[in-house]
């Protein structure tokens, strides 16, 4: 390592509870972009020309765009300064926004959906970044924490977008969305610290190595699966309800917007399940997390008369779930290499993703063509088969201790 690289590292600052709470905030604000089309897509399609069948494809696309640029961004986080790389993804995050926000065609609006995803990566920036800062015996309390921030900015984007949408349109929300990213690119050029990473491999390099990663480490398999699964059923459930609430309902965008801020209760499962993780509870944990998420769609099928109770109760189990499962998964990933946490990362999460691009893209089709019966039936089944691996997984590294 060269003596100016070991300089800025020598000066990187401890993850103080300022640094803390600013990386959470940050990454709420810049997650929340992916979701805010989530509730407002009756909104959109119609405005645009796009079909009921296909509006789920806005949220499905948002989903796709961050997967692709977590897998050829975020690794450039292994190798480029780190706040730099963030304020560069931040600003075209700004353009994608302000493109929903003006365009009229169906297919404009699809590809900035894309771009919109695509640039709001840096939040898997940060995470690694404070990963790498934090101490060894608090690295779970403080990726849960930011987590929980990163948790806030998914879960109070809908009631936001709902809001905004129901008094000012649709196309509100993604403007307000492009003024709030130029004021985080202001906050992380102005307080964010430096962060020089020390791998010196070529980007053709790092991506190749991805798959040496995914090869090598059955952990990283094992745990992007389990979360994939997840993350489908919390994708389908978000992207389905407010058409439910709606449709079976008559909720306008302010109540749906009201019911979405309950969800935000699974807010508090980041912070609970770091510091589990670090006391040693994985596995439990884990093993709950799955079980109750395959269980979470049976009170959304209780008496007609109280079944948008039944469905916020979904909503908090789901949200709670998810995001403790999350937190054992980027505790026991980032334990494999402290030098690759940009690309491991990158690899956990494009998995999740993808499997959250599944939910979505397949929640207004199950919906128009079965009901929420379909829904409650995808939706239990994905957590389910992450149980039915996390089981078997767990076996076979008993087996192996066994035999060792």
């Amino acid at each position: 390592m060269s003596t100016k690289t070991s300089t800025q590292h020598a000066a990187a600052p401890a993850m103080t509870r300022g640094l803390v709470m600013l990386f959470a905030f940050c990454c709420g604000a810049i997650v929340a972009n992916i979701y805010y089309a989530q509730p407002i897509i009756g909104l959109i399609a119609p405005d645009i020309g796009l079909s009921n069948t296909l509006a789920s494809m806005i949220v499905s696309l948002t989903q796709i765009g961050y997967a692709l640029g977590l897998f050829f961004l975020v690794p450039l986080g292994d190798l480029l300064e780190n706040r730099r790389l963030m304020i560069v993804t931040t600003g075209v995050a700004i353009l994608s926004l302000l493109g929903a926000a003006f365009a009229q065609q169906p297919n404009v609006f699809m590809i900035v959906s894309l771009l919109v995803g695509f640039s709001s990566v840096s939040v898997q920036i940060l995470i690694p970044m404070a990963a790498n800062m934090a101490p060894e015996h608090s690295r779970g309390r403080v990726v849960g924490s930011i987590m929980s921030g990163l948790l806030l900015g998914i879960l109070l984007a809908r009631p936001l977008s709902s809001l905004v949408a129901d008094h000012f349109g649709w196309r509100a929300v993604f403007g307000s969305a492009a003024a709030l990213m130029l004021i985080i690119s202001v906050v992380m050029g102005t307080a964010m610290p430096r962060r020089v990473p020390d791998h010196k491999a070529t980007y053709g390099q790092l991506l190749l190595s991805l798959w040496t990663l995914l090869r090598n480490q059955p952990v990283l398999r094992q745990r992007a699966f389990y979360q994939a699964c997840m993350f489908a059923t919390f994708s389908l459930f978000w992207t389905a309800v407010p058409l439910e609430l709606v449709r079976s309902h008559g909720l306008s965008q302010t109540q749906i917007a009201i019911f979405a801020l309950v969800g935000a209760i699974g807010a508090i499962a980041a912070p609970i399940g770091g510091r589990l993780a670090d006391a040693g509870h994985s596995w439990i944990i884990s093993l709950c997390a799955l079980l109750f998420a395959g269980l979470s769609f049976v009170p959304s099928l209780i008496h007609p008369a109280y079944s948008v109770i039944g469905l916020a109760i979904t909503g908090i189990v789901i949200d709670f779930c998810v995001q403790i499962n999350m937190v054992q998964g980027q505790r026991a990933v980032y334990a494999l290499d402290a030098n690759s946490r940009g690309r491991l990362n990158a690899l956990y999460t494009t998995s999740i993703f993808v499997g959250g691009s599944v939910g979505s893209a397949i929640a207004s089709v199950l919906y128009d063509h079965g009901g929420w019966m379909w829904i409650v039936i995808a939706g239990s089944a994905f957590p389910l088969l992450a149980l039915i691996g996390f089981l078997i997984n767990s076996a076979g590294e008993q087996r192996a201790a066994r035999n060792a």
